[in-house]
């Protein structure tokens, strides 16, 4: 069963942007901090945001201001809004609520490339 819905992934130029969704049921979204992770073959997932129920955010020390993470409660749907995109941002962008023993999702590839 599918609990955690990601889009908005592709290819962009270096200094583009995008937006990704992260779509939850309602029951998960109410209760647990949202997060998007990053990982690119062989690597361990980093963490790229996090915002929680409070709205509160965190952010990876490789975003330097240029992400910004918030959630529609009434949606049920977490974003991440992606800005002046680089190549070494290229990575699988992963959905999670709740943390490493939480929910994860399948996964949207952003790849930064001219």
């Amino acid at each position: 069963q599918v609990q955690l819905v990601e889009s908005g992934g592709g290819l962009v130029q270096p200094g583009g942007s995008l937006r990704l969704s992260c779509a939850a049921s309602e029951d998960i979204f109410r209760v647990y901090t949202m997060n998007w992770y990053r990982q690119t073959p062989g690597a361990g997932h980093s963490v790229v945001a996090s915002v929680g129920t409070d709205g509160m955010t965190r952010y990876g020390p490789f975003v330097e201001g240029r992400f910004i993470i918030w959630r529609d409660n009434a949606k049920a749907t977490a974003y991440l809004q992606m800005n002046n995109l680089k190549p070494e941002d290229t990575a699988v962008y992963v959905c999670n609520a709740g943390g490493a023993s939480g929910i994860w999702g399948q996964g949207t590839q952003v790849t930064v490339s001219s």
